[in-house]
C-alpha cells in the first residue's frame, strides 16, 4: 500500500513539473560537432526523460542476464527447500499420530532435501522415527549426538531424559535434568525433577534457590512458591533442631510467617521457642494455627507448653484452645483428654460425647473407652466401647501415595515429591463400611403372627418318666397348649434332679458361640493392672 502511494506520489510530482515548464515557454540550444540544435524547453525535458528511462531499462536488462545462473539456481534450490520442509511437516505430523513407517519415510525425503545442519528438526524427526520403530538404542545415540550443537543440547537432555525415565534409572533422569536446568532454570520438568533430586538427599538450601529461581522466571504462582518455601524451611528447621537450634528456629519462624496455618511449621516454630522459654511467642503462633484448623499436634504441644504445670493448668489451656474454635470434635477431644488426665470424669465423658456427636470417629470411643476403664473399671462396657472403635470411622492421619504417617514429612517416601502429605482421613475399613450403622436406633420392626397348629392336626407327644408321673397330666397340658413345631419346652431344675443316677448319659448340645464383641474376661487378665487404650 506504501508502495502504491509514493508511485503515485511520483506521478503527481511529474505532472505538476511538466505543468510548470509548459506553462513558462523558452528555448534550448545545443552546439554539437559544429552543428546547433534548437529546441523548446518541454521537447528538451521529455528527451532527458526518455533518455533516463531508456538508460534505466537497459542497465536492468544487462543486470538480469548477468544474474540468470544465480536466479535460476536460486530458484531451483528454493523449490527443492519448500519440497524438503512439506515432507518435514508432513513427517512430524505422522510421528505425533504414530505413524513410524510414514515417519521414516519422510525423514529421508527431507534429508535428501534439506541438509541436516541447516534443519536441525531433521534430527529430531529421525529420534522421534526410531522411537516409534522401536530402536531406543538408536534414539539414544541422535539424542546424545543432539548434545554437540547449542541449539539441540536442551532438546537433547530432554529426549535423554525421557529415556532414563522409561527405563527407570532415576539417578541418570535427575543428572540430565540438572543439567538442563542450569541451563534453563524456567524449563518445568527440569526444575521439578531437580528439586526431587535435591530434597531426596536433604539438600534444603540448593531446593529453596531453585524454588526462588523458579518463582522469579515466573514459572510458579507466588502463593505456590511460598507454599514450596514454607514446607522446605519446615524440613530445614526439623534436620537443624538438634546441631543449630538458632538457624533451625529462625527458619521456623520464616516459614510459619509464610504459611500461618500450615500445622507442622506452626509446631515446629512453636517448639523451638519452648525449648528457648519463650512461651508466649510459641503460644500465639498455636493459637492463630489453632484458629485457621484445629490438629492433634498443635494442642498437644499446646496443652503441655510447661512441663512444669499442674493437670488443673493443663485443663485451663485445653478449655482456652475450646473457646477459640467452638463446636469443633478436635476440641472437645483436646479438653476430655486433659479432664481425663485431671480425674476429672464427668467432664471427660461429657466432652468425649460431644466430639462423637460432632464427627464419629475412633479416636473418640478409644478415649471413652479410657475414661470408662478409669472412673469404673467395667470391662463389659470397655470391651463394647472398643468395638465400636473398631467399626467407626478412621482418624484423620498425615497420607502420602498410600503411605500413613504418624508424622508429617517434607517428600513422599514414594514417589519423592515434594508436599505431598495431606492432613486427611485414610481409606475405610471394610468392617467399618459394613457396620457403619450399628449406633444407629434401631427401627421398629412389626410381628408377624406365627400359624397355629391344631392339636388335633398334630398332637404333642409326651415322654412319660415315673420320676415325674405326678405332674405328666399339667405338663401335656401346657405342651399341647403352648407348643408348635419350632417351640422346645424348657426344662426345669426339678427335671433335672428327678433323673434316675442309674439313667443313660445324653450328649449335651453344642455350646452358643459367643457375641463377637464380648468374647469373655480371661482370669489370669483380670488380676493384671488396668490400662488404657491409644490410638498410637
Amino acid at each position: 500500500m506504501i508502495r502504491i502511494l509514493f508511485f503515485l506520489a511520483v506521478v503527481f510530482a511529474l505532472g505538476l513539473g511538466f505543468a510548470w515548464l509548459a506553462d513558462r515557454p523558452g528555448e534550448m540550444v545545443i552546439t554539437f560537432n559544429g552543428y546547433q540544435y534548437q529546441v523548446t524547453l518541454m521537447v528538451a525535458a521529455v528527451a532527458v526523460v526518455a533518455v533516463v528511462a531508456a538508460v534505466m531499462i537497459f542497465w536492468w536488462l544487462i543486470k538480469s542476464l548477468w544474474n540468470s545462473p544465480y536466479t535460476i539456481s536460486r530458484y531451483f534450490r528454493v523449490r527443492r527447500r519448500d519440497r524438503g520442509y512439506q515432507a518435514l511437516s508432513t513427517g512430524m505430523i505422522a510421528a505425533g499420530a504414530g505413524d513410524g513407517a510414514l515417519a521414516r519415510k519422510k525423514t529421508k525425503e527431507a534429508a535428501k532435501l534439506i541438509r541436516s545442519d541447516q534443519e536441525p528438526l531433521i534430527h529430531l524427526l529421525e529420534a522421534q522415527a526410531s522411537l516409534l520403530e522401536g530402536d531406543h538404542e538408536g534414539a539414544r545415540e541422535k539424542f546424545e549426538s543432539m548434545l554437540d550443537d547449542p541449539e539441540m543440547r536442551l532438546l537433547g537432555l530432554r529426549g535423554l531424559y525421557l529415556e532414563a525415565e522409561r527405563l527407570g534409572d532415576r539417578n541418570a533422569a535427575r543428572h540430565y535434568a540438572g543439567r538442563a536446568a542450569v541451563m534453563a532454570p524456567q524449563l518445568a520438568w527440569a526444575a521439578e525433577s531437580t528439586l526431587e533430586e535435591l530434597t531426596g538427599r536433604g539438600d534444603w538450601d540448593g531446593a529453596l534457590k531453585l524454588v526462588e529461581a523458579q518463582k522469579s522466571t515466573r514459572q510458579i504462582e507466588r502463593d505456590a512458591a511460598n507454599r514450596r518455601r514454607a514446607v522446605l524451611l519446615t524440613a530445614k528447621a526439623q534436620a537443624l533442631t538438634d546441631s543449630d537450634p538458632n538457624a533451625a528456629r529462625t527458619a521456623a519462624l520464616e516459614a510459619n510467617k509464610l504459611q500461618p496455618d500450615f500445622a507442622p511449621a506452626a509446631v515446629a516454630a512453636a517448639s523451638l521457642l519452648f525449648k528457648q522459654s519463650d512461651v508466649r511467642k510459641g503460644s500465639k503462633i498455636l493459637e492463630t494455627a489453632w484458629r485457621a484448623e484445629p490438629h492433634p499436634e498443635i494442642a498437644g504441644l499446646y496443652t503441655h507448653a510447661r512441663p512444669g504445670d499442674a493437670v488443673l493448668d493443663r485443663l485451663n489451656r485445653a478449655k482456652k484452645l475450646q473457646e477459640m474454635k467452638k463446636n469443633h470434635a478436635e476440641s472437645s477431644l483436646t479438653v476430655a483428654r486433659a479432664a481425663l488426665d485431671a480425674q476429672d470424669f464427668a467432664m471427660a465423658r461429657r466432652e468425649a460425647e460431644a466430639a462423637i456427636r460432632m464427627d464419629r470417629r475412633e479416636s473418640a470411643y478409644l478415649l471413652l473407652a479410657d475414661i470408662e476403664e478409669a472412673e469404673t473399671g467395667d470391662q463389659g462396657k470397655v470391651r463394647q466401647l472398643l468395638s465400636k472403635a473398631v467399626r467407626a470411622p478412621r482418624d484423620p492421619a498425615w497420607v502420602a501415595d498410600g503411605v500413613i504417617s504418624e508424622r508429617w514429612a517434607p517428600v513422599s517416601p514414594v514417589t519423592g515429591k515434594l508436599d505431598a502429605f495431606e492432613w486427611r482421613a485414610p481409606m475405610e475399613r471394610l468392617g467399618q463400611l459394613i457396620d457403619s450403622h450399628e449406633d444407629l436406633p434401631e427401627a421398629v420392626v412389626p410381628a408377624i403372627s406365627a400359624p397355629v397348629v391344631s392339636v388335633k392336626e398334630k398332637p404333642a407327644d409326651v415322654i412319660d418318666h415315673p420320676a415325674v408321673s405326678a405332674g405328666k397330666t399339667t405338663a401335656a397340658a401346657g405342651a399341647v397348649a403352648e407348643s408348635d413345631e419350632d417351640q422346645v419346652t424348657p426344662v426345669t431344675a426339678a427335671a433335672f434332679a428327678a433323673v434316675p443316677a442309674d439313667s443313660e448319659a445324653v450328649e449335651p448340645a453344642e455350646e452358643l458361640a459367643r457375641l463377637p464383641d464380648d468374647p469373655g474376661v480371661d482370669p489370669d487378665e483380670e488380676a493384671e493392672k488396668p490400662r488404657r487404650f491409644r490410638l498410637f
